[in-house]
């Protein structure tokens, strides 16, 4: 299994690669050159920090599977879930639905979005958004799967889950791709991501899944896409820059100038951990106040 992930990513970049410069070829005025070269070396910097955090965050799984074997034994009567179908099909819904709490509070709370925010700061959108993630956001997602291993699904496994993900969730970042129909009543799909990456007030913090729509329609974060709204891409909160460094910082700066201002421990504390745009006086809007605001100033 080891062997065949390694394989598999073998293949993932010149697969990728090879689709966004036959996007490009085309849509061209999809792309814009400065933008598109930030976010390749966004992405570039991503897959290097991924590298080392992702074997930190194997290993730890292989220690939690092997530490809780013989607890599984004796109250579940089994040490592993094994390599069947129907696992393989329970462990791929599982991390979905870590997936989902994953993105879900990457927007809900102000720390974990300033690592998530590069990945939203591209005013165009296209196949590179697919690569372009935040330095910062691996160091804290692996966190949400560790119950698998605990529970007994492979370490392997896990991340054979997390790749197939991964892969899936680029095909997303397209503008090439209509509705999908009766598909989007239980997948993802471009149309609903593009959705996720407009910055429209209506839109906001909205399909948060990776693989399935599902768990945004249980759970209240479902919108589908309306032909009548021109998608706005970016985040409302601009650093008007390319600067792959300042796109990953700049809003960590921005807690900690939000922090220092304010003598209040508690407001400190919810400027960190509240969602993004709270401020104790209401002069900064979180997206279900601007919502709300959107909602009373149309009717």
């Amino acid at each position: 299994m080891e062997l065949e992930l390694n394989e598999l990513s073998k293949y993932i970049i010149p697969v990728f690669s090879f689709l966004i410069v036959f996007e490009y070829l085309l849509v061209r005025h999809h792309f814009e050159l400065k933008e598109s070269l930030s976010g390749i070396f966004i992405g570039v910097g991503a897959s290097l920090i991924s590298l080392f955090s992702k074997t930190i965050a194997l290993a730890i799984f292989i220690l939690i599977f092997n530490l809780l074997k013989d607890f599984r034994l004796q109250y579940l009567g089994y040490e592993s879930l094994g390599w069947i179908w129907y696992v393989w099909f329970f462990a791929i819904v599982s991390d979905d639905f870590n997936f989902y709490w994953h993105h879900r509070f990457s927007h809900s709370i102000r720390l974990l979005w300033a690592a998530h925010v590069p990945h939203h700061s591209s005013k165009t959108y296209n196949f590179i958004i697919g690569l372009r993630n935040g330095w910062f956001i691996s160091l804290y997602k692996p966190i949400y799967w560790i119950w698998m291993a605990a529970v007994g699904f492979e370490p392997l496994m896990i991340a054979g889950c997390l790749i197939i993900n991964s892969v899936y969730q680029f095909f997303l970042h397209t503008q090439l791709v209509p509705n999908l129909g009766i598909f989007e009543k239980v997948f993802n799909t471009p149309k609903l991501h593009i959705v996720h990456h407009s910055c429209n007030i209506e839109y906001l913090d909205k399909n948060h899944g990776g693989i399935f729509i599902i768990w945004d329609k249980l759970f209240g974060t479902y919108k589908p896409y309306f032909a009548e709204i021109s998608p706005q891409y970016g985040i409302l909160k601009d650093p008007n820059t390319h600067n792959p460094f300042i796109l990953n910082i700049h809003e960590f700066y921005s807690i900690c100038k939000d922090v220092k201002k304010t003598s209040c421990w508690l407001n400190k504390l919810k400027y960190i951990f509240y969602p993004p745009g709270w401020s104790p006086n209401g002069e900064t809007l979180t997206t279900k106040q601007l919502q709300k605001q959107f909602l009373k100033q149309k009717s």
